[in-house]
């Protein structure tokens, strides 16, 4: 089989999907993919003007069936699906009903192993519905486990291996990786977000032919995952803001506020915790730290203050890049000229004394988060948010998932629509009921 490009429009949205469906198109991009998102959000509605809009196109139903698999594969080819998925975790009943109506209406069922568990079961499944007369198997590594580093490639391998049919690759492929992926027995390549998120859906179709086509991998910035490497790379093209949205709007420290306007900051967290003033446990902690962290300090939220213009001058030595402090800090106006991110609850003329008091390392509270040592953290104009470190990769991923989303309603926004239109906020809008019953409107 001539290897292929398939477009996964993971929308809720229908209009956004015929969107970048168009662009794509004009992309060379031919094989549409009506992800689940979009179908169980738009029903089969999303597959019948997929075909209308696009009548030459090979148009996928991505239902994941698990029961009833007659009657879903019927419905999905009936709205002009051509290939229909199913969840290789479904029973062989089901997987046999669906082979048996897809023959009837001249679809292709393409078996899905996701979630049929470790690479030997999925093996072995493979096996099992070749021999029930599926057209093609998919690997898939699901978004969830995207958000936490993982790739499809070695999965695909080990089924490319005992494959008598062609099989498909998702999760994660963008024009670094679709090369390896066709490398690595793939004949037809599914793509998401490096096509869906881009501001152009076709220049970023053709980039991804044109490396399928060449074998030469084509450099992406975004539309990848990173493991726990290359976690400061990534929250470097971040914000808080979108931190905060990755972590379900939480994670902000509600005490503390940016001392230097423009500034930004992301790193591991060194913690140190003192009492109002004591300044000796702080300045101690700029030698215990490593270039690119960044010091927290619970100074009990009062003055005098622990930190001033020489401490910043020595973070800037050190190569450290932030400074946070639920307590006091003074030379603002230094600290703006050295562009140092320094970020604090108070401002005060009034230094305190060295004591000594205190610790380094130690967990801490402050803004209503507990922070600990080798946590990360981002701050800028918006605030300092922090990220659990057992909970890093993920955060950060999602948080570079989020920029890539808005970069695309941006760009939507910037050819005439507005955000309204983009999400179409109305028909989500939640509807009230009155006492009998009746809708009352949008809450």
């Amino acid at each position: 089989m001539k290897p292929t490009l398939q477009l996964a429009l993971d929308f809720v949205n229908l209009d956004q999907a015929l969107r970048v469906a168009t662009e794509a198109a004009a992309g060379g991009v031919d094989w549409l993919e009506a992800g689940t998102p979009l179908i169980k959000s738009e029903g089969l509605n999303a597959v019948r003007e997929l075909r209308r809009r696009f009548p030459s196109a090979t148009i996928i139903a991505d239902m994941k069936v698990m029961d009833a698999g007659r009657t879903e594969t019927e419905c999905a080819a009936k709205a002009g699906a051509n290939v229909v998925h199913v969840l290789g975790a479904a029973s062989d009943a089901t997987i046999s009903e669906c082979v048996e109506a897809a023959r009837r209406y001249d679809v292709h069922i393409t078996v899905d192993l996701l979630g049929v568990g470790a690479i030997d079961k999925m093996v072995e499944r493979a096996k099992q519905v070749q021999e029930m007369g599926v057209a093609c198997l998919c690997i898939h590594t699901p978004i969830d486990m995207q958000m936490r580093g993982a790739l499809p490639l070695d999965d695909l391998r080990a089924i490319a291996a005992v494959a008598k049919i062609p099989v498909a690759v998702a999760g994660g492929i963008n024009s670094e990786t679709a090369p390896a992926a066709l490398q690595a027995g793939a004949s037809i390549v599914i793509v998401g977000g490096a096509i869906t998120k881009s501001p152009d859906a076709k220049a970023a179709a053709r980039a991804i032919m044109l490396a399928m086509e060449t074998g030469k991998a084509i450099e992406t910035t975004y539309f990848k995952r990173a493991g726990a490497e290359g976690l400061a790379e990534v929250l470097a093209r971040t914000s808080a803001a979108d931190v905060t949205e990755a972590l379900h709007n939480s994670g902000a420290l509600d005490c503390v506020y940016p001392i230097v306007p423009g500034a930004r900051m992301h790193g591991r967290v060194l913690t140190v915790w003192t009492y109002p003033g004591d300044w000796a446990k702080p300045v101690e902690a700029i030698d215990h730290a490593s270039p690119g962290d960044v010091i927290v300090v619970d100074a009990g939220g009062d003055p005098p203050a622990v930190w001033g213009e020489k401490a910043t001058m020595s973070c800037i030595q050190r190569k450290l890049s932030g400074i946070v402090i639920d307590g006091a800090i003074r030379d603002i106006a230094e600290i703006r000229k050295m562009g140092f991110p320094a970020f604090a609850k108070l401002v005060t003329p009034c230094a305190g004394e060295p004591k000594g008091m205190g610790a380094i390392g130690v967990p801490i509270k402050i803004g209503g988060q507990y922070i600990r040592t080798g946590d990360w953290i981002i701050g800028d104009d918006d605030g300092v948010v922090v990220i659990p470190q057992e909970k890093a990769v993920e955060v950060i991923n999602r948080a570079q998932a989020v920029v890539e989303r808005e970069h695309r309603e941006m760009a939507e926004i910037d050819q005439g629509l507005t955000l309204g239109k983009v999400s179409e906020l109305m028909r989500w809008e939640q509807l009230r009921k009155d006492h009998n019953g009746k809708d009352k409107g949008p809450s």
